[in-house]
């Protein structure tokens, strides 16, 4: 018998946790499969924590200082097919990414989604401590089998820790 099932891979991105993980950030981090962060973690126990869900692919923000100093400023992976590049500040991106398909950036707190000469240039925003009034946000990422990915978008309710 044969059957149609047809796998769908899911990554979380986040960034700009600032030292916090929020409980419905950590609900939907748990359903994921890899976890990307783009920088200014604040300190080594987070990502431990983030470990503890699945595998984490980090890069180092502005503000991860001398703990943060193995982590790289840039990565490029690739993730069930996917092609990625990550950095924390979109400004320090080299002039040829390449194939990528997915670029991950921070840095500024603002969720961000956009297409840009046939690849997606993603910010998840923060889903960590608020700040300016913005808006608490971070990403999943869901690929599929035949090489096509789409974004959710995932508001978090500022009131949650």
């Amino acid at each position: 018998m044969e059957t149609n099932y047809h796998k769908t891979h899911k990554i979380a991105v986040i960034s700009d946790t600032h030292g916090l993980i929020r409980d419905q950030a950590r609900e939907r981090l748990s359903g994921c499969e890899a976890i990307l962060h783009g920088g200014d973690i604040n300190r080594q126990a987070i990502l431990d924590e983030l470990a503890e869900i699945a595998p984490v692919y980090a890069v180092r923000g502005n503000n991860d200082k001398e703990w943060a100093e193995q982590l790289p400023e840039t990565l490029s992976l690739e993730l069930f097919g996917l092609r990625i590049f990550m950095v924390h500040n979109k400004k320090y991106l080299p002039g040829n990414l390449g194939d990528r398909e997915l670029v991950i950036y921070g840095h500024s707190h603002k969720y961000e989604e956009k297409q840009v000469e046939g690849r997606t240039w993603l910010n998840p925003g923060s889903c960590g401590p608020r700040r300016f009034n913005q808006p608490i946000t971070m990403a999943v990422v869901r690929v599929e089998e035949n090489g096509g990915f789409s974004v959710e978008k995932v508001e978090i309710p500022h009131g949650d820790r």
